[in-house]
């Protein structure tokens, strides 16, 4: 066998390009579709992929190649039960390598043997204790995935996780750039409109939002928008129209 011939390095190029692919994708969802994309054309015998994320016990299905796939998230969703959920929940791979006589799920095996799925390998996205959602690779008939399928699926999980969690990051990180913005922002119009120090409208905001019961943020962005549009929303109740100096 020559080097270009050994599935290893075969893999290597492939990893080498999705990396590349991923550093110029512009969304997390574009980012997520190719991980799977890449995975289909790359783990031995699978024929369609997709990923789930489990949010509140509600099933999602994610970049799905094929309307297969997010038909049997969906069953998963409405029987409660299923190998994409047992591997979120308590395994790191469930490999399932016949519907037609599996039995830990017996309701959703059935579902899937009469949409035509044959096999299924899933992988949960595990990030830093932080169960994300599963990566899960449907084969074709007669396919039985073996330990190079296993391998090599971890690859694409590893990968589609870390993409998962640094998005995430990204949106939490923007929401907190943007909270601190909006805060400044409403800091600095009451400051302003009354002659009070930061500190003083500052204070103002956190008393508006406790008795208004409402966030922080809700309270700033209202001041902001009473600033741009007066008169345009209705008021957070604040218990004095001009604060203490």
């Amino acid at each position: 066998m020559t080097g270009d011939q050994n599935p290893r390095h075969g893999l290597a190029r492939t990893m080498s390009a999705l990396a590349r692919n991923l550093e110029a994708e512009s969304s997390e969802e574009e980012t997520l579709a190719g991980i799977v994309r890449s995975a289909v054309g790359t783990v031995p015998g699978v024929l369609s992929g997709g990923i789930t994320q489990v949010h509140r016990r509600k099933v999602r299905a994610r970049v799905p190649t094929e309307e297969l796939v997010r038909l049997c998230d969906g069953a998963q969703q409405e029987l409660g039960e299923g190998p994409c959920l047992d591997a979120i929940w308590e395994h790191e791979t469930v490999l399932v390598d016949d519907f037609a006589t599996e039995t830990r799920w017996p309701r959703f095996a059935e579902r899937a043997h009469r949409l035509g799925v044959s096999s299924l390998i899933s992988f949960r996205l595990f990030v830093q204790q932080d169960t994300l959602g599963a990566l899960n690779l449907y084969g074709g008939h007669d396919v039985r995935f073996g330990e190079e399928s296993r391998l090599i699926g971890e690859i694409f999980a590893a990968h589609a996780a870390l993409a998962l969690s640094g998005a995430r990051e990204q949106r939490q990180l923007g929401e907190a750039v943007a909270s601190r913005d909006g805060i400044g922002q409403a800091k600095g119009l009451l400051m302003a409109q009354y002659g009070i120090s930061g500190q003083r409208a500052f204070d103002l905001l956190v008393r508006a939002s406790k008795e208004a019961n409402i966030k922080l943020t809700e309270v700033a962005a209202w001041v902001v928008r009473e600033h741009e549009n007066p008169g345009g929303a209705p008021r957070p109740a604040t218990g004095s129209d001009r604060p203490e100096r």
